[in-house]
């Protein structure tokens, strides 16, 4: 399973997958912060990943419009708030165990919440 994190994830929680073995990119590490939902979503479907955020409605509803335009993504993964955005280690180890769960990625217009 590869992730593309959304700019309001932080770029080390990309570290710690790496070196757990996970493929994941950060959206600051390659000069996306700042671009808008939109891009971020073409961005992760371009690299097969499914994107990692914490801003569930825009991403909800972007996945809404991808279905009915039969434009399948590789998913939405949303990071509750109740993991803190301090906790890189929490965030990135609930990430390994989804990605544990799901070792071919997740299905197309698949939304997965995760919380601790």
């Amino acid at each position: 399973m590869k992730f593309y994190l959304d700019e309001d994830i932080s770029p080390k929680v990309a570290e710690i997958l790496r070196k757990r073995g996970i493929d994941a990119v950060s959206a600051h590490e390659i000069g996306m912060a700042g671009a808008s939902d939109e891009d971020q979503f073409a961005e992760a479907v371009s690299r097969q990943a499914a994107l990692v955020t914490r801003n569930r409605d825009d991403f909800i509803a972007l996945t809404i419009r991808a279905f009915e335009n039969s434009s399948p993504h590789h998913g939405v993964v949303v990071l509750s708030y109740a993991i803190p955005g301090s906790d890189f280690r929490l965030a990135a180890t609930m990430l390994v165990r989804l990605a544990a769960r799901n070792p071919d990625g997740l299905g197309a217009y698949a939304i997965e919440f995760v919380t601790k």
